[in-house]
Formats: structure tokens, C-alpha cells, sequence
């Protein structure tokens, strides 16, 4: 579903809504998008991006050899996750979680074996409730945590790192740098996307396993749309 473009003034608001706490609002101020400075993003310590085409749709029954883990864009599910402000006590599959990246929302992931109790409520507090946002474990994870948007990712160690909601400030919905602004986040519900139920974390196959119908690459045409 394709959305229309938000303009800069609603972008700033959300942006300026995902921090919890003073010190975080200070840290990402200066990374709300703006005219003259539509990607605010590059500029934080440690980024890492790549341009990815949108509206690569693969269904329920495929998987994607995605290249980066976890993956911030190229081909996904037709259903996308339910990203408003979603935090999700279990893993969740990539296909429809890079649906809801294309939607403008940003993915907070995180290793469960070692971030946990105070660390996982520190990051749910910028998650929980909070439009364009959304959260769940990551098992196998190579940092114990690793914040995504389109074409974005951000990897660090500690919840309490200000690089989180710069990330976040400068991504959130950000009509620049994301396929679909404004394209739905709300659930899809049985039979698509449940959130009480969602479809399970599987790792990605490796790029071995291509063969065009069960297993897909990421940059690989599918069905298009939004």
C-alpha cells in the first residue's frame, strides 16, 4: 500500500516523540530531518547503508537469502508486520518485518542471550506505543543490538547508547529515505499478519539455496506493489 508523502513539520513531531527521557531528546535533536538535511542519518558514528529497490513481494511460502543480517530491505512479504509501536516478545520473521521497513518504520533488534530485564525495557521504552516503531528479539545476532530502517542499520552494545534515538530521530517516517512514506503500520490481522500470533523467526537461508521459487534473493523481482 502505498502511501503519500509526509511533509517535514509531521516527520519532526513523531521524530521528536520516540525519546523517553531529556538527555535522549537532547541527543537526537539535531537529527530530525529537515530541509536542508534530509538524512541525518549519515552523519551518526558507525552507519551502515545500501540502496535497495522497493516493492519486491514474495509470499507467505518463500523465504529470502537476505545478504546482511538483520536485513534492512529488498524483497519481502506481501503482509507487513504491525509496526506501531509493537514490541514483541518473540522472534519474528524478516520477510514481513522488511515490509514494515519499507512502510517508514524503524526495527529495533536485539540478542536475547544478552540483552535482558533492565536492558530490554530500556529499549522498549522508545518502542512501546510509539508510531513507526517496532521491536522484537534476534537470535543470533552478531551485536547485542542492531537498530534498522530502509537501507539503514545501526549496530551498538548498550541500550543506553544516544546513537539509538539519533538513529531513530533521523528515520522514524523519514519521506527521504524510505519507499512508502506513510503507508500503513497497523495490523493486518489473521490470515495476514497477526500480531498476537505472528509468523515465526526462521535465519536466513544461505545464498546457496536460491533456486527462484522457495527460496528467493533479496534483490530478485516479485510481485510489485506496495
Amino acid at each position: 500500500m502505498r502511501g503519500r508523502s509526509w511533509p517535514v513539520v509531521l516527520v519532526a513531531v513523531i521524530a521528536a516523540a520516540c525519546s523517553s527521557t531529556g538527555a535522549q531528546s537532547d541527543a537526537a535533536a539535531d537529527f530530525v530531518p529537515s530541509a536542508a538535511d534530509p538524512n541525518p542519518a549519515l552523519r551518526i558514528q558507525g552507519i551502515v547503508t545500501e540502496a535497495f529497490q522497493g516493492g519486491q513481494h514474495v509470499r507467505a511460502d518463500q523465504r529470502v537469502a537476505y545478504t546482511l543480517s538483520p536485513p534492512i530491505g529488498g524483497a519481502h512479504d506481501a503482509a507487513w508486520a504491525a509496526c506501531s509501536g509493537v514490541v514483541y516478545p518473540e522472534p519474528v520473521r524478516s520477510e514481513n518485518l522488511v515490509h514494515s521497513l519499507e512502510h517508514g518504520a524503524v526495527w529495533v533488534a536485539y540478542d536475547p542471550e544478552r540483552i535482558t530485564g533492565d536492558g530490554v525495557d530500556a529499549l522498549a521504552e522508545r518502542v512501546d506505543g510509539s508510531p513507526y516503531t517496532v521491536m522484537s528479539p534476534y537470535p543470533g545476532l552478531k551485536a547485542p543490538i542492531s537498530v534498522q530502517a530502509w537501507g539503514h542499520q545501526l549496530m551498538v552494545s548498550d541500550p543506553a547508547d544516544v546513537r539509538i534515538d539519533q538513529f531513530i530521530a533521523a528515520l522514524r517516517a523519514n519521506p527521504n529515505t524510505t519507499p512508502e512514506p506513510g503507508a500503513s503500520c497497523a495490523p493486518l490481522g489473521p490470515g495476514l499478519f497477526d500480531p498476537d500470533g505472528p509468523p515465526p523467526f526462521v535465519p536466513a537461508p544461505p545464498q546457496s539455496a536460491i533456486d527462484g521459487g522457495a527460496v528467493v534473493a533479496e534483490r530478485e523481482s516479485g510481485r510489485a506493489g506496495g
